[in-house]
């Protein structure tokens, strides 16, 4: 039997914009249905640089109301999540030759004043002789700035979103493509398909939030009008053995005026990216090429002590960013210089669609209020704004409102948990509590020692964890479990044997 959902909003694409305006959406009590043709985060909102953060390099293109929304946005989200996310100290060596001094001490300035800080202490000029992120550095950086912004794991920030737009009762539909839509008057026809199973959903309104899809969704699928450009920007990052041991991260100026980042990355790892190419290939199939590879050890041996080669790359990743252009926006402009700013484009000719074009990681938030608040009224909801002091789930750390406290004693929230799970070992527990922050009660519900954990289908990766990540994460691969819902892949050994494994448990766990 074919099945059939009615709702007022659907939602196509399971990236970050289109999970956050579920949650937002569904928190309204408005009845929400997400497809995403993919799993969770499995293109764009995963190939991130893994940061929350207001845009430095932004002010240098007068970008002043983007910088100052994702500053503020910046705070918000650190206060929703302390377990994802958390902040970073950024070290900028100056480079003589490139951008002067006292403009970078003017941009600090700014970044700091744009907006009210409460978490993130303030810039200021270091002498890198004398502190500890100078040692990496070769010699000739011998002076530079310190100032702050977020880290956040961005695949587990959609599934965050997701988790809670599903406790409020939204469907989230993962591995569906929406294949065919027939818009009349007052409401949406589309047609969902998920492997041989078809689903029928009455929609009031469609949100087009595909990302790297959106305009070609539109055009195929919706057959009607793009209304914005979007540029198509590849964003690569390449990941390497760990080339300093300080909870620093760098930022360092190219002498192509581009900005990459060198961070700290699961403990055995550096993280470098991201380049800014414009991308004109398959968006099912992005991958770094080898000139880009070059371009980011290049860029790390201009400034680390320690050299690299294309052979030092443990691991890499790709990500098209959908930046939209105006149409009289000149198609030579850099790619860096593109804003990442987003766009609402609403069309009520008829049934109400609203289409995404744009929009960064650090607004995502933002975004979706906006886009709920453009819709609700259409539909009839009243409800307002409300996530700007909501937890996301696991981030009720020290109860259900969102505080200070929570991102700057989150330690101390680990320690607490050490006492209370005393037979998990340390480093897996902190695992744990990064991951699921509160949720880790329910991971770990009526288990008390590591014989209730279950088999080690990899290691550090037990049955317990898989089994909560199938029923309630929305994973079924192992690309879902190793890469997205973790980074268990880059610890494991090049055989594929972990792989395999977890494979066959997938398939028998499937089965059951």
């Amino acid at each position: 039997m074919q099945q059939q959902l009615h709702c007022d909003i659907l939602i196509v694409g399971g990236g970050i914009n289109g999970a956050g305006i579920a949650r937002d959406a569904a928190g309204r009590g408005l009845s929400v249905v997400l497809c995403e043709k993919d799993d969770l985060a499995s293109h764009t909102s995963s190939a991130s640089t893994k940061l929350i953060h207001g845009g430095l390099r932004y002010l240098e293109n007068y970008e002043f109301s983007l910088v100052r929304k994702a500053l503020i946005e910046r705070e918000i989200l650190l206060r929703s999540a302390p377990h994802i996310m958390h902040p970073l100290r950024f070290i900028m060596p100056h480079d003589k030759g490139q951008r002067p001094a006292w403009m970078i001490r003017a941009g600090l300035f700014l970044y700091d004043h744009l907006a009210k800080r409460e978490l993130l202490p303030g810039s200021h000029g270091i002498d890198l002789r004398q502190h500890s992120a100078g040692t990496p550095l070769k010699a000739e950086f011998s002076k530079g700035f310190a100032y702050s912004d977020g880290w956040v794991n961005d695949a587990r920030l959609v599934v965050l979103n997701a988790i809670a737009a599903a406790e409020n009762g939204a469907h989230i539909l993962t591995r569906t493509e929406c294949v065919a839509v027939t818009r009349h008057a007052a409401d949406w026809q589309a047609t969902l398909r998920k492997q041989d199973e078809e689903i029928q959903v009455n929609a009031k309104l469609l949100i087009n939030a595909a990302g790297p899809w959106a305009a070609s969704f539109l055009h195929d699928t919706v057959h009607g009008r793009a209304g914005k450009k979007l540029r198509l920007i590849k964003g690569s990052h390449i990941v390497v053995k760990k080339l300093f041991d300080h909870p620093y991260a760098y930022i360092f100026q190219h002498p192509d005026g581009r900005i990459v980042f060198a961070i700290p990355y699961e403990q055995d790892f550096t993280l470098i990216g991201t380049t800014d190419i414009d991308y004109h290939g398959d968006t099912d199939k992005v991958s770094i090429d080898a000139e880009e590879i070059d371009y980011l050890c290049e860029l790390s041996n201009h400034y680390f002590k320690q050299m690299i080669t294309p052979d030092d790359v443990v691991w890499s990743y790709s990500g098209v960013r959908p930046l939209v252009e105006d149409e009289a926006d000149d198609d030579n402009e850099k790619a860096s210089a593109v804003t990442r700013d987003y766009k609402l484009a609403f069309d009520t000719d008829a049934a109400p669609l609203l289409t995404i074009f744009g929009g960064k990681i650090t607004t995502f938030r933002k975004l979706a209020e906006e886009a709920v608040d453009l819709v609700a009224p259409i539909l009839g909801n009243q409800h307002g704004a409300w996530t700007a002091d909501a937890c996301l789930p696991g981030g009720d750390i020290f109860g259900p409102q969102v505080s200070n406290r929570a991102v700057l004693e989150f330690d101390d929230y680990v320690r607490e948990l050490q006492l209370e799970y005393p037979w998990l070992p340390a480093a897996l527990l902190e695992r744990y509590a990064r991951a699921y922050g509160t949720r880790i009660k329910l991971l770990l519900a009526g288990r008390s020692g590591m014989a209730d954990m279950g088999e080690a289908v990899a290691p550090g990766l037990y049955a317990a964890e898989v089994q909560y990540l199938t029923q309630y994460e929305w994973a079924t691969t192992t690309e879902d479990i190793l890469w997205r819902r973790s980074k268990l892949g880059l610890h494991l050994a090049k055989t594929n044997e972990s792989r395999r494994k977890l494979n066959h448990w997938l398939h028998d766990l499937e089965k059951q």
